[in-house]
């Protein structure tokens, strides 16, 4: 009999399913659903809302999908991961009922009560306690609601991430996990528990929080209603879950100190993994509970991330044709602008407020455009140099932390297939790129094994983890790229004077 593990992605984008042979290492069938992007609801200026029942349907629409095509058969599958896009608040009554929609990770309505929050808990115990500005997270998310929505606050039974919803909605069971409490910054690193002073200051009930559980671990099992709704056998156990970019490490294999995992899709992401609590002074990037973290044995990721990395990429999409143009033919028509796209530079920053700028609206912004010189190569080039330029700025304040930065890994997807895209990275970042066959799902999958005890340790649940491709750096180009760097820099610092 086959041992199959299920594996679920919740992005804001869609919903992602894949199913693993455990005995293989390899991915089955994998489908996302819907075919075109999910909506995000923007009520407001700077909100970003969806609705969870939303995700809800399209997991059971994946994980029918994938059920059917790979034909399984009762007893085959042994465990559920769970991975979903990070720092998004659900709240749900004492009946499981969602109370108001999701306010996602890209939502900055919370930015001013963050910075607030920061300033009273004090800098020295926010930097050393909870390695992070309180920030846009889900803390303050739930502040933003207990201050403008007192009718929904009154009848808040639990506070959840999405991916706990949708293990609400298979198990019937609240939990959480200590990396997805880290990352709504309610997690103390220095008690390793909850940060009490998160909660008094921000007038948090204690027992809104669920239980706790470990990445790893039996945390429910499917009942009969959740098993009619998505085809999954009732009593299979969800045994994994994380924030999409912990999990994205993951999927990649990264969990020792120095190893990096990068993703350039809705955002663009560095992930890196270091087994002391480092902090930026600054709190640009952030520093997460990583998905193998352990009291005996510690383990943190490092996150800095770009919003408006694919939001660019599909606007000049849209903007150069839409349907009419793939990106691979955008890719091509990049390749013939040159190294610089001619001085045409892009400022990405145009997808709500920006961590690594200190939540300053930045904007968006394309600068040095010549109208006898600069063609929609020029553009499409100096949009995916503007994109690896706000990555490298990230880049380099991980770097001022300490951080190891030589390899870095990603799935061969989204912007890492531009030829232009890799090659930017590469040498702007001087480090080496590899490219794997797998996904979040598949991680997810992964996860569930070693939770579900399937697998007996991580390496054997990386065993059939395939790489694809490796690109390393010619110290030719360092110089060009660095140019491209400097000159992208520039501009930057000259918007900030401007917006001061």
């Amino acid at each position: 009999m086959r041992k199959l593990l299920l594996g679920i992605d919740i992005g804001s984008s869609s919903v992602k399913a894949s199913l693993l042979s455990a005995d293989t290492g390899k991915a089955l069938v994998s489908k996302a659903f819907p075919s075109e992007e999910m909506p995000i609801d923007a009520p407001s200026d700077g909100f970003a809302e969806q609705d969870p029942e939303m995700w809800w349907k399209y997991v059971q629409q994946s994980t029918q999908y994938v059920l059917d095509q790979a034909s399984v058969k009762k007893g085959e599958l042994k465990g559920i991961g769970i991975a979903y896009q990070m720092h998004g608040l659900v709240v749900v009554d004492k009946n499981q009922n969602v109370l108001r929609s999701s306010i996602i990770w890209c939502d900055s309505r919370a930015v001013g009560i963050g910075d607030q929050a920061f300033k009273k808990l004090g800098e020295d115990y926010c930097l050393n306690n909870l390695l992070n500005s309180p920030g846009n997270f889900t803390a303050s998310k739930l502040r933003w609601v207990l201050e403008n929505e007192p009718e929904v606050a009154s009848k808040i039974h639990k506070i959840m991430l999405p991916g706990d919803f949708i293990a609400m909605k298979l198990t019937g069971e609240i939990k959480t996990s200590e990396t997805g409490l880290s990352e709504g910054v309610f997690w103390d690193f220095k008690e390793n528990g909850l940060s009490k002073k998160v909660l008094d200051h921000y007038q948090i009930d204690p027992d809104w929080i669920p239980e706790v559980v470990p990445s790893y671990s039996l945390q429910g099992n499917v009942i009969a209603s959740a098993s009619k709704l998505t085809g999954i056998e009732k009593g299979i156990p969800v045994s994994y879950r994380a924030g999409d970019q912990p999990n994205n490490a993951f999927s990649l294999q990264v969990l020792k100190p120095g190893e990096l995992a990068t993703t350039a899709g809705t955002s663009g992401t560095v992930y890196g993994v270091c087994d002391t609590p480092l902090y930026d002074p600054l709190s640009r990037v952030n520093t997460f509970v990583h998905v193998n973290h352990t009291k005996e044995k510690p383990s943190y990721g490092v996150l800095l991330c770009v919003n408006g990395t694919g939001i660019l990429n599909s606007w000049i999409k849209r903007l150069m044709g839409g349907s009419h143009i793939s990106y691979d033919e955008m890719n091509n028509l990049a390749s013939p602008a040159g190294i610089g796209a001619e001085g045409l530079v892009f400022i990405p920053f145009g997808n709500g407020t920006e961590r690594i700028m200190q939540n300053q609206p930045v904007g968006a912004h394309l600068l040095g455009l010549d109208l006898l010189k600069h063609s929609r190569n020029h553009m499409i080039r100096a949009a995916q140099e503007g994109i690896v330029s706000a990555l490298t700025f990230g880049f380099r304040i991980m770097q001022d932390m300490g951080m190891t930065l030589n390899t870095v890994k990603a799935g061969k997807a989204n912007m890492f297939l531009s030829p232009i895209f890799r090659k930017t990275f590469i040498h702007m970042n001087r480090v080496n790129l590899e490219l794997y066959d797998t996904d979040g799902a598949q991680g997810a999958a992964r996860g569930a094994g070693i939770g579900a005890g399937v697998f007996t340790n991580e390496s054997e649940a990386f065993e059939g983890l395939e790489l694809l491709e490796t690109f390393e750096p010619n110290e030719n180009f360092f110089e060009p790229y660095e140019e491209v760097y400097l000159r992208w820099k520039n501009h930057l610092e000259q918007i900030q004077k401007m917006k001061l």
